[in-house]
């Protein structure tokens, strides 16, 4: 009797493991193990940037969310999907069996480094206590606490005069008219909206004409050697008080007061997230800036993924830490379901994956992991069952097979083209100004 009920539950469990094994082996490809993991990943929920009684309390006649954190800090929500995110994780590792069940990760094995910002560093310590809950892995800080890290941030590293006016050249075209006008236009929709939903019109501050005509006025772009990018103007204006909106769509339960009132479908906030999209894609995803702006990070993901001793990184930033390095890989277009945000939503992680086979043969697959918001707004907990979102990334030149696997002679290739390219344009254009 005995002997029956083991072999029936050795069955089920040879069963079982069949199934998982080839359930993973669909995902990724026969024989294919798992051996490391870089994540750079973008801070979870915050409270919006501006102090309470500045521009964005009066451009609007309505009460913001009340914030508990300070502005710009990470909310007890997003410090609770941080954990959730970083829980999923170690599931998913030692299923895959990069970690053995409640290990304890040895020296130089696992890797947790954030900008110096209260967002980023809560936001990895979070992440890390959900990874390693008995044992969470310090995170690296290189500044002084709330101080902003340059790793961390799209600065621009080189400027003159001719590389400025091809860039700009270069940002009007891909937004199909003459300046930033193109931009601007193609919102028009979106800008219309957002000021309907924040009642903006009947604002004494807007009708005093203090923050311009959001529909009408002109943006201009800033390029300064040393610094971000940055804009002045309608976009830049709409995106601060979209940024607002939709971190209080996150908090507030309640969907009518989370849009002041108004009845907003999914499109619409998509269309109000599509401010933010705009936005991050001309201060960042231009191809000659961004080989610029992420040469820093990109030479740093390079080395972690060439730390032979390393299961396990995380580093921890910002949207456009993330927007610069995707368009400086020549990431291709892609779609993110169940998010607001169009390209880099909150709490949203790029996750460079290393595999191997059995002929010892390396591959890489990248993927963006991230909560979709109705898991934001509900700080869904996250497993096998109820998984956050997954959209697998390829990129322009680089060849993937089914299961989205690179191989790593070729996927290193970019990288190091993608690094070697923001020296050549130094050289070419220094030379452009000597000849000039």
């Amino acid at each position: 009797m005995y002997r029956r009920i083991l072999a029936l539950l050795l069955c089920a469990v040879l069963f079982w493991s069949c199934a998982a094994n080839a359930c993973a082996e669909e995902s990724v490809g026969p024989g294919r193990q798992l051996r490391q993991l870089v994540v750079l990943g973008r801070h979870q929920i915050r409270s919006p940037l501006a102090d309470k009684g500045s521009w964005i309390d009066r451009i609007t006649p309505h009460n913001w969310f009340e914030w508990t954190s300070k502005p710009g800090e990470l909310s007890p929500r997003g410090a609770m999907l941080a954990a959730a995110m970083g829980r999923y994780f170690r599931l998913w590792l030692e299923k895959e069996g990069l970690f053995a069940e409640d290990e304890v990760p040895g020296d130089g094995a696992v890797r947790f480094y954030a900008n110096g910002l209260q967002r980023t560093q809560a936001t990895a310590r979070c992440f890390s206590a959900g990874l390693f809950p008995a044992s969470p892995v310090p995170v690296e800080c290189h500044v002084e606490y709330n101080q902003m890290d340059a790793l961390f941030l799209p600065l621009i590293l080189f400027m003159n005069e001719a590389y400025a006016r091809d860039v700009r050249k270069e940002i009007t075209e891909r937004g199909g008219g003459e300046g930033l006008c193109g931009y601007r236009e193609s919102l028009g929709e979106a800008l219309a909206l957002l000021m309907d939903v924040t009642d903006m019109e009947a604002s004494e501050a807007y009708r005093s004409g203090a923050f311009g005509d959001l529909l009408t006025d002109e943006t201009e772009m800033y390029l300064f050697e040393g610094d971000t990018p940055s804009l002045s103007g309608p976009i830049q204006m709409a995106n601060s008080v979209a940024d607002a909106l939709i971190l209080q769509y996150y908090e507030e339960a309640d969907d009518l007061k989370a849009a002041f009132g108004h009845e907003l479908s999914m499109d619409d906030w998509k269309k109000i997230g599509s401010v933010l999209g705009t936005y991050e894609e001309i201060l960042f995803t231009s191809p000659l800036l961004a080989v610029n702006l992420a040469h820093p990070m990109l030479k740093e993901l390079f080395a972690e993924l060439h730390t032979p001793e390393r299961k396990f990184s995380f580093l921890c930033g910002h949207d456009c830490t993330i927007a610069s390095v995707l368009a400086a890989l020549g990431v291709e277009d892609y779609v993110l379901p169940g998010a607001v945000e169009p390209t880099t939503p909150i709490g949203v992680n790029v996750v460079f994956e290393r595999w191997t086979n059995r002929e010892g043969e390396a591959f890489y697959k990248v993927e963006l992991i991230y909560q979709g918001t109705e898991q934001l707004r509900s700080i869904q907990a996250l497993s096998s069952d109820e998984p956050p979102m997954i959209v697998p990334l390829s990129f322009e030149g680089v060849a993937a097979d089914e299961h989205g696997m690179m191989a790593e002679k070729d996927f290193m290739g970019l990288f190091t083209e993608k690094i070697e390219a923001f020296r050549e344009l130094q050289e070419r254009y220094k030379e452009s100004e000597i000849a000039a």
